[in-house]
């Protein structure tokens, strides 16, 4: 597995065992170019991922910076990240602004059957 590789697993995992949804958005040529390698929402926060491997943080293409920008300006968290810790500690000031009354139920009422 490539350095990045294990940094987007770690990542992965932490995400998981915070109960965050995710995804990572597939690159086919068909989408937008520079959509982050992780897409997440945690306790209401959208947050964009582009993962690097250690050493790397700074090579961020046009497109990714752009994309991260937009994340931004939008009100959403984007990050470059070369390490699971950086994502904890953005997870960390997101619980710290969090309250139980935060919580919205948008499925109330809906039949899921």
């Amino acid at each position: 597995m490539t350095p990045e590789g294990r940094v987007k697993d770690a990542i992965k995992k932490l995400l998981v065992s915070r109960g965050a949804y995710y995804f990572m958005p597939v690159s086919n040529g068909m989408g937008r170019h520079g959509i982050p390698d992780i897409i997440a929402c945690y306790r209401g926060w959208f947050i964009g991922i582009e993962v690097k491997a250690p050493g790397k943080e700074k090579t961020v293409t046009a497109n990714q910076a752009r994309e991260l920008e937009n994340i931004g300006v939008a009100g959403g968290y984007s990050l470059v990240a070369s390490d699971a810790s950086f994502v904890e500690d953005v997870l960390n000031v997101i619980d710290m602004s969090y309250t139980a009354s935060s919580v919205k139920d948008y499925t109330a009422g809906m039949d899921t059957s």
